[in-house]
């Protein structure tokens, strides 16, 4: 048996289509899985966000039922108003959610501070304190000329971890906040602050 000229068995290779579709296949395949897995992660980051600017209206709207005296909001009732956000996140964990609901007082048409505060796993606001992020004419508009005027601040946080694409954008922030006047009464008491309206 005679041995083939090492120049045949090269054209031949060349020649050759039976691997063509196997090669194409490993060409293409890591391009699909990546684009399979990154819409898998967008398609939960969106849903996420949705959840959280959700969870925002619930917390203001909730809270902004509440007025003073006996419609006061308790500790107890401040708890439950923010353990709504695990109802309203689920299936996605409630562990990195950051939630601060806040009291705003506008003394006048550019002046704030904040009235009252209270955060789960977050910063409060300073009770007291200067608040200088009230949109533009908000208080104008909603307050009507008559001061000081109050409003409700919710804010949910939310740290999302890609389940597969963590090692390219590390956690993603999810930020939504909301504001909302008092339904019931002009101020809402927590824990009897402000004392009065």
């Amino acid at each position: 048996m005679m041995m083939r000229a090492p120049s045949i068995v090269c054209r031949r290779f060349v020649a050759s289509k039976r691997g063509v579709a196997a090669v194409e296949f490993a060409i293409v395949m890591p391009v699909l899985l990546i684009m399979f897995l990154a819409s898998f992660d967008a398609g939960n980051a969106i849903a996420l966000y949705m959840k959280v600017r959700s969870a925002t209206f619930t917390l203001a709207a909730v809270t902004n039922q509440y007025g003073t005296g006996g419609n006061a909001i308790s500790a107890t009732d401040m708890t439950a108003i923010t353990g709504a956000t695990s109802a309203v996140l689920s299936p996605f964990s409630n562990t990195p959610t950051v939630i601060v609901i806040s009291q705003i007082k506008a003394t006048s048409a550019t002046n704030a501070v904040v009235s009252w505060s209270y955060t789960v796993n977050g910063s409060a606001l300073t009770p007291g304190a200067p608040y200088n992020s009230l949109p533009t004419n908000f208080a104008s508009n909603s307050c009507g000329g008559s001061y000081p005027c109050y409003a409700i601040l919710a804010t949910v946080s939310y740290s999302y971890t890609p389940v597969f694409g963590a090692f390219l954008t590390g956690p993603i922030n999810f930020t939504d906040s909301l504001y909302v006047t008092p339904r019931s009464a002009v101020c809402i008491q927590y824990n009897s602050v402000p004392s009065s309206c």
